[in-house]
């Protein structure tokens, strides 16, 4: 079981042996890891990561045998239950302090390399006063390997799926909401305006048949005045204001009814033109949405293809990069084997002038014999003849001895030659050895940057593709949407209804029920400017009621807005006549192929094979 304890952006002071110090944001994560088979265990997890940089990535796996080891080294004083908590305060007062410009708490990464390209980091706590910094918590992190970062980033898959299923499901009630309160405002805008003309034509009869009764009884009572004018003149005048006053009653009664249905209209009319302009609105904003859905499938083509170019320069650079660490392990060897060579050649060279002294003392007695035996022939002239004799032998040695020693002359200057043709070889190698390495450190550097344009390419490559699967899942559901209104709506009467069709298709002349401009149109009971159907198909109703549309073409969602890129699989809705549509739902991503969430991956994606 894994119970998040932490997870906050934090700034970090980052400090490496081959570069200079930095300032950075990462992301901090604390978990607690709980097994239970085979026995009750408790792990402590702690994770940096940088939601711009999906290579930074540091682990640290913390038992309670291994916090045994750390409260020995450093002191600590709290128990391996508590300390999480500790260790989040910390975390707290770091963060709280970090906004200052001399923090009081500050969080350090001090990373070094262990040879093998794995990277440790000691992470540590600091607090700053004005005599010494004083490190509270040391905790030694080790680079994440690819089958770590690999897990790292399906996990951040799996949220990022999540929350865009959330995130769906949130805009599908929103849509749901919006399309029932537009239909339910366009019903009772219908309803008002059958009522106002309902009053309209009450009013024109009730006063069509009082002006036609008033005018009656004024005529009767004209022939009766007429007759008995004598008799009654008194009591028609009488009668005659009566009426009179009872009409301008009625007409008083009916001015007042038709000002008040005049107002009554009045505000049916603003209320008609309020919803007019949320369903002009509601169309902009569809338009914007399939143009900034147009843009961002050409930004995804152009993407992929600087990523296939990038690819294969990327693979060209790793060969060149190969070939000359080949090279420069072969010059390496090559020196190695000439300081071995040196190295003889001056041993053989102390040798031989070692030789060359012994032979100089051994001359030097010999010359000391010669004057000895000189000495020794003046005073003793009896022994004439041996003592020449003897200096006969004795220059015969020298002149063997002069000539060794002009032999070892010559050996030795030739071994001086060849020493300095190799000191010269040497010298060459070694500037070709620096020459190689220099060219080496710049094809390195080339490439790593090139790895990050690779990495920024594709991370903007995965947020175009994560866009573009959003913005199809809602173009399509508005598609169903209009389609499932525009069906409903065949069910009122003197009505037209369009279906967006699968197949882009075109005829010379309208005829309902067949594919025409990428719609489908299915008529009943039609109007006198539209032409039948032959064959009418059968709509299903849906619940949703809609207005009838005014004009007998109405226009529906073309097909262009749906186009896709082939690599990127979507549903699109079936046809009328087949299955009831759905809302697609999205792919599936392979793991490592994506970006993870929207915190952790707006930066670099790591080089993974492409799907």
């Amino acid at each position: 079981m894994v119970e998040e304890l932490f997870c906050k952006v934090v700034s970090i002071l980052i400090k490496c042996r081959d570069c200079e110090e930095r300032r950075s944001t990462v992301r901090l994560t604390v978990e607690t890891h709980s097994f239970s088979k085979p026995v009750y265990k408790k792990d402590l997890i702690v994770r940096l990561s940088d939601d711009t940089d999906p290579f930074f990535l540091y682990n640290l796996t913390l038992g309670e045998e291994d916090f045994l080891s750390l409260k020995n080294q450093q002191g600590l004083l709290v128990e391996y239950s508590s300390f999480p908590q500790r260790f989040i305060e910390l975390l707290e007062q770091c963060i709280s302090e970090q906004a200052k410009t001399v923090p009081r708490f500050l969080l350090q990464l001090l990373t070094t390399s262990n040879g093998h390209d794995c990277m440790s980091a000691s992470l540590n706590i600091i607090e700053t006063n004005p005599f010494k910094h004083l490190v509270h918590l040391s905790l030694k992190l080790l680079e994440g390997n690819d089958s770590d970062v690999k897990k790292y980033l399906a996990g951040c898959i799996k949220s990022l799926k999540l929350e865009n299923c959330v995130l769906n499901g949130k805009l599908k009630k929103s849509e749901e909401d919006f399309t029932q309160k537009l239909s339910s405002t366009q019903q009772a805008l219908a309803e008002k305006c059958k009522e106002l003309d309902k009053l309209r034509n009450d009013w024109a009869s009730q006063t069509s048949l009082l002006t036609s009764r008033h005018t009656q009884e004024i005529t009767a009572e004209r022939e009766n005045v007429l007759q008995i004018q004598t008799q009654y003149q008194q009591q028609c005048d009488q009668q005659k204001k009566e009426l009179e006053s009872s009409s301008n009653r009625t007409i008083k009664h009916l001015e007042s009814r038709v000002s008040e249905l005049e107002a009554y209209n009045k505000d049916l009319t603003e209320r008609k033109y309020k919803s007019e302009s949320c369903i002009r609105e509601l169309k902009g904003k569809l338009t914007t949405m399939e143009e900034e859905n147009h843009r961002v499938k050409q930004e995804v083509s152009a993407l992929r293809r600087e990523n296939s170019t990038l690819d294969s320069e990327c693979h060209e650079k790793e060969k060149h990069l190969n070939q000359y660490k080949m090279r420069t392990a072969v010059l390496e060897q090559e020196v190695k084997d000439k300081e071995e060579v040196v190295i003889r050649t001056t041993e053989a060279c102390e040798s031989a002038l070692e030789h060359k002294k012994k032979l100089e003392e051994s001359l030097e007695q010999k010359q000391l014999q010669a004057g000895k035996l000189e000495s020794t022939v003046k005073s003793l002239s009896e022994e004439l003849i041996k003592a020449n004799e003897i200096i006969k032998k004795l220059q015969t040695d020298m002149k063997k001895l002069v000539d060794k020693i002009k032999l070892k002359n010559a050996v030795t200057m030739q071994q001086e030659k060849l020493l300095g043709e190799k000191d010269q070889m040497l010298q060459k190698e070694k500037a070709e050895l620096a020459n190689v390495k220099h060219i080496l450190k710049t094809k390195e550097e080339e490439v790593l940057k090139l790895q990050e344009q690779l990495s920024c390419t594709t991370e903007k490559l995965e947020e175009s593709k994560q866009l573009l699967k959003t913005n199809e899942n809602v173009i399509s559901w508005l598609n169903k949407q209009l389609n499932e209104n525009k069906i409903a709506s065949l069910q009122g009467p003197q009505t037209v209804c369009e279906v967006p069709a699968l197949v882009k298709t075109k005829s010379p002349a309208p005829n309902n029920g067949s594919i025409q401009n990428n719609q489908v149109r299915f008529s009943l009971n039609f109007p006198s400017d539209c032409s039948p159907s032959p064959d009418p198909r059968h709509i299903p109703s849906t619940s949703t009621p809609i207005l009838p549309p005014t004009s007998c073409d109405p226009t529906g969602l073309d097909m262009k807005y749906l186009k896709r890129n082939a690599s990127m699989p979507i549903k699109v809705p079936k046809s009328v006549n087949g299955t009831s549509s759905g809302v697609p739902k999205p792919a599936l991503a392979k793991s490592g192929s994506s970006p993870i969430l929207s915190a952790y991956f707006p930066g670099q994606q790591p080089r993974l094979p492409a799907s």
